[in-house]
């Protein structure tokens, strides 16, 4: 991509009662879930992550995907298959693909992904990875717990997380 070149993303919010969410997509794919407490927050969150992307707001076109995504929250069974446009260094993405890897019901810790990497020493890195992820839900970056198994923090709220956790182990019984 020359530097002339502006990426134009597409984007869409809801608000459901779980979180207002927004998702945004590439031509490549979708490259932006985020949940917050409001869809002006989460746009301003947008605007700061892609400070170059010409951003489009385009309702129909992302409302199947964005279904897809609150469905998930009600129905966490639900597959989030959709195209990806995964955006981040080559550390963070393999972070993010052994989260990718997390069967819904079940969780890992920090350690574990590290471990899982061959880079026992990289927890601190691997919280961090966590912390960048942009594709919340699709990254499940929720089911990753402290080594005790406690909840450390969650970039969109520990009580997110903690509900996340909880319907997810619902789903599975």
């Amino acid at each position: 991509m020359s530097t002339s070149t502006v990426k134009t993303i597409e984007f869409s919010t809801t608000e459901t009662a779980f979180a207002a969410i927004l998702l945004a997509r590439s031509a490549k794919g979708i490259c932006t879930i985020l949940l917050g407490d409001s869809q002006a927050e989460l746009v301003e969150n947008l605007q700061q992550r892609l400070p170059k992307a010409k951003l489009v707001k385009n309702d129909q076109a992302l409302a199947a995907s964005l279904k897809t995504v609150t469905e998930f929250l009600d129905k966490p069974l639900t597959p989030l298959d959709f195209p990806l446009d995964i955006q981040g260094s080559d550390f963070q993405k393999s972070v993010w693909a052994v989260l990718q890897t997390i069967p819904v019901g079940q969780t890992l810790s920090y350690s574990d992904v590290a471990e899982r990497l061959h880079k026992p020493k990289a927890v601190r890195a691997v919280a961090n990875a966590c912390a960048a992820n942009p594709l919340a839900l699709v990254i499940p970056c929720h089911r990753i717990l402290r080594a005790d198994g406690g909840i450390s923090g969650y970039r969109w709220g520990v009580e997110r997380k903690r509900a996340l956790l909880a319907k997810e182990q619902q789903a599975c019984q």
